[in-house]
This record gives structure tokens, sequence and C-alpha cells, in this order.
């Protein structure tokens, strides 16, 4: 999770996120070559008391800065939509859990086992136990090096279930089911909150994920059941 003064990306906890971070590397990459060459244009057209008289309607010059930046978005536009298939993948899932949004908190039901449905609110902040509105009652147990498909809709109004570490987030519309799909790395606390605002407690209704063992989930499964 970020702390204070954080200003890059959070640690990746998932091979999504880690594809998210590669391409935010790669577009800044090119954005910083292409600010630094125009730059270096304006400041040099500025200091320079000479002019070209074949600058001006210079065939060749449009066809360039016509051409060029036609490429350089097809480098951005490539790795951008093969990445968002990739968000949008569903397919091999082995767990699945519907969450839905309310105000203000989330319910969790896990589809594959039975009886197994919980509320999770927003715990009181103490100093010494948790982190100032982050931490809940209930968290939600999933094992990791497992794909997991969450099916997202609202009880009331638009909410949005994000988790920045995992580079997942979806909107919970009422009356309406999205879908993801996320595989978690290495066991931990993956922190989230609502992002979308949805009321006078929106910054109120936080999310825990708690990746563990394949065992020790199924002795909760086991224990909850």
């Amino acid at each position: 999770m970020p702390t204070w003064g954080y200003l890059g990306l959070q640690d990746s906890a998932s091979p999504l996120m880690e594809q998210l971070a590669y391409f935010h590397d790669h577009a800044m990459f090119i954005l910083i070559l292409i600010t630094t060459l125009v730059g270096y244009i304006m400041i040099n057209s500025a200091l320079n008391s000479l002019i070209n008289r074949y600058l001006l309607e210079n065939q060749e010059i449009e066809i360039i800065w016509t051409i060029l930046p036609a490429i350089i978005l097809i480098f951005i536009v490539m790795p951008s939509l093969r990445l968002l298939y990739l968000l949008d993948e569903t397919n091999t899932s082995s767990i699945t859990i519907k969450t839905i949004g309310h105000q203000w908190y989330w319910s969790y039901e896990y589809s594959d086992f039975l009886n197994i449905e919980f509320d999770s609110f927003m715990t009181p902040y103490d100093t010494d136990q948790n982190f100032r509105l982050l931490d809940v009652d209930n968290r939600v147990p999933i094992p990791f090096n497992t794909q997991v498909r969450l099916i997202i809709s609202a009880a009331d109004v638009i909410h949005s279930w994000t988790i920045p570490s995992l580079g997942v987030k979806a909107d919970a519309v009422p009356g309406r089911l999205n879908q993801i799909s996320f595989l978690v790395n290495r066991p931990g606390l993956f922190y989230g909150q609502c992002s979308e605002i949805c009321g006078a407690n929106h910054s109120f209704m936080p999310i825990l994920i708690e990746s563990i063992s394949v065992d020790s989930f199924l002795n909760w499964v086991s224990s909850n059941s």
C-alpha cells in the first residue's frame, strides 16, 4: 500500500498489475522522448535569429510530422489493446466470488461453497491496530496463485470495486453484473476503496483482500460452511 509522499504506482501483487506497470513505463518513455524533442525544437527556434526560407509550406516536413505521430501511436496502441483484452479475460477461473455494494459497505458471497456470505464494514480507527479508513471487520480471504473471478453488482447506487495493487477496478451497477478476473501471486493484505462517489459515506467503505495459502483457505471454508 502507498505511504505518505509516495508518488509511484503500488507494488504489484498480480500479473495484471505487472503488465500495467510495464505499459506505464513504456508510455512514459515515449512521452519523455517526444517532450524532449519538441522542447529542443522550440527552444532552438526561439533562440535562433536565422530563418529557413524553405521551412514554411515544406511538403516533406508536413509528411514527416503526419506519418511519424501515426507510427508512435501504433507503438502505444498495440500493447494497450493487448493489455485491455488480458484484463477482460475470465475463462479459467477456479473460484467465483460475488460482491454487492451497499450504502455504505460491501457484502460477499462465495458462490462455489454453501452458506458463506458476510458483510464487510469499516472498523473504527485505532492507531495501534489498523490503518485509518482502510481496515474492515470481515476480510475477503482468497488463495494465492489461484485465478479468482469476481462478480460485481450494487443494491442501491453505483459503486466501484477497486484494488490498486492487483490492477483491478470495476463498477458496481444496480441491476447489472460486471465481472473481473485476477490472480494474486503472493500472500498478504491488499487494500482498496470504493472509487465511485456514492453518497455521504463514500469514503467509509474500504475493501480488504487477504491472500493466504490454499490449505488455510480450505480450513477457513470448512470452518464457515
